[in-house]
């Protein structure tokens, strides 16, 4: 039998909580490792435990395995954000996406392609790690068109996951699939959620 997974985290909600929530309910058991002090971070980023040097962190079955999703995220949402910055401010930020892609994110999801050789992110299924990181993708190569273009693990990963059939007809025009935003879009935002 399979140990239990073991979550990294401090003794909180935070990045972890939509996890315990997946673990619940599959009905997986887990334990926790609850980070108190700096010095346990370090010894996890120390030991290269961490992907993007960040937790949430799930061991399973001997593997640490920082949080995908969690990572991609960061990233999508200085994606999201970028149409709301000044016009001045849009386009040093999408230097600064470009690097953190390309310097943070990018070479770590390259490894991990290059390194078990199959389709998807984890296991050999379609998940929400796989949904995120073409979301991003799809989404960055809007604004810098060869952002991939020292990564060829990623850019087979992308064109493998572009053409299941469901995300195929998802990406095709005349889908559910919003475009990049707009200034109406920004406007209407603002208005819904001003305060």
């Amino acid at each position: 039998m399979a140990a239990r997974p073991k979550l990294h985290y401090p003794n909180g909600r935070g990045r972890m909580e939509s996890v315990r929530w997946l673990l619940a309910a599959a009905g997986v058991e887990f334990d926790e490792e609850f980070l108190e002090t700096k010095e346990q971070l370090q010894k996890l980023q120390d030991g290269n435990h961490l992907l993007f040097q960040q937790v949430p962190m799930v061991e399973i079955d001997g593997m640490k395995i920082d949080m995908y999703v969690e990572g991609t995220l960061d990233l999508l949402e200085l994606i999201i954000m970028h149409p709301f910055l000044k016009p001045d401010d849009q386009q040093r930020e999408v230097v600064n996406m470009a690097q953190k892609a390309i310097i943070r994110y990018f070479p770590v999801f390259e490894k991990i392609l290059r390194g078990h050789g199959q389709t998807f992110l984890v296991g050999n299924q379609l998940s929400l790690a796989d949904i995120i990181l073409l979301q991003t993708i799809l989404a960055l190569e809007e604004k810098i068109p060869n952002i991939l273009s020292a990564f060829p693990f990623l850019q087979e990963y992308s064109v493998k996951i572009s053409n299941i059939p469901t995300i195929k007809r998802f990406l095709e025009p005349g889908s559910k699939k919003k475009p990049p935003p707009d200034e109406i879009y920004v406007r209407t935002v603002y208005n819904v959620f001003r305060p």
